[in-house]
């Protein structure tokens, strides 16, 4: 009786086994994902959308002003991609003519500037939903005026 009670386990091991190896040449054989049952689920992988990217919390329209040598108004459009930050800048003074920007913020820290002269700058600290900081006018290596400038999310 004790023999008989091993030979059962035994049996449905060698039946599993023997199964396996009926089955396992198909996995080699790429006609297996073919099969009914297996292409839906394919297409079905295959369709879903691509993540978007992430967009950072700095990005969107900002308004703001800004106060010293010269003073008055100007809007923001940031997009940012991680610590880059790239858009454009309206500004009172000079007719409200869109400026390409690119700047960069680390953590607390903002700073960018106009594309091409490079000839504003602003640095600060951005917290939430204001930023504010401190800008100057270069042109020619010569120092035109500077002042502090501060903003916050208008959209």
């Amino acid at each position: 009786m004790f023999r008989r009670l091993l030979v059962v386990p035994r049996l449905a091991l060698v039946t599993g086994v023997a199964a396996l190896v009926a089955v396992a040449p198909g996995w080699a054989n790429s006609t297996w994902a073919s099969a009914p049952g297996h292409t839906a689920y394919h297409a079905a992988q295959k369709s879903k959308p691509k993540p978007k990217p992430k967009v950072g919390p700095l990005s969107g329209k900002w308004s703001g002003s800004y106060s010293g040598t010269f003073s008055g108004t100007f809007s923001l459009t940031w997009q940012q991609s991680g610590q880059n930050l790239s858009g454009t800048i309206k500004i009172s003074g000079f007719s409200d003519v869109p400026t390409s920007l690119h700047g960069t913020v680390q953590g607390g820290s903002i700073s960018f500037g106009t594309v091409g002269s490079k000839s504003i700058t602003y640095s600060g600290s951005v917290s939430g939903s204001s930023m504010s900081g401190s800008w100057k006018m270069k042109a020619g290596g010569q120092l035109l005026g500077g002042g502090s400038w501060k903003a916050s999310r208008s959209s």
